[in-house]
């Protein structure tokens, strides 16, 4: 069963704290200056939400920084409404990673107005915030819209 997000944009505040949660645990979880990364996830209800992936000697079983916040708000029963993952370099400087292809799918059962985080043009320390409609412009699922809620 699908979970849509409300249709009002989240606003510059609660974006502005998500992103400042997911680089606040990355100084916390891992001090000192190597590359680690995290997500956040901002909830319908104000809630944020982080998390990172733990290492694993295998990399096929290896998983996202946001598959813990993704479980927890499904857990909570919560729709996402934005998700940023971001970067430490070992100087320090933190890069935008947007949503790989998996992360597209799960937060695409929560509709197109997701917001996720991309890297702005140019700057990739600087987060710009797009739909995931517009992350997606050609997703699969179109071709089902009996199947697709909040497209």
């Amino acid at each position: 069963m699908a979970t849509t997000t409300p249709s009002t944009r989240p606003s510059e505040p609660s974006l502005n704290a998500t992103v400042d949660a997911c680089r606040e645990l990355i100084a916390a979880r891992f001090p000192g200056a190597s590359d680690r990364g995290a997500a956040a996830m901002l909830l319908a209800d104000g809630t944020v939400l982080t998390g990172t992936a733990p290492d694993a000697t295998n990399p096929s079983v290896e998983v996202c920084h946001e598959t813990g916040p993704y479980c927890e708000a499904f857990r909570l029963s919560q729709p996402v409404v934005a998700s940023v993952c971001l970067h430490r370099s070992p100087d320090g400087a933190h890069r935008v990673l947007s949503p790989c292809g998996v992360c597209r799918e799960r937060l695409a059962v929560y509709g197109a107005d997701v917001l996720v985080a991309v890297p702005a043009p140019a700057a990739v320390d600087k987060v710009r915030w797009i739909t995931l409609r517009e992350a997606l412009p050609h997703y699969w699922m179109l071709a089902f819209p009996e199947e697709l809620h909040g497209w």
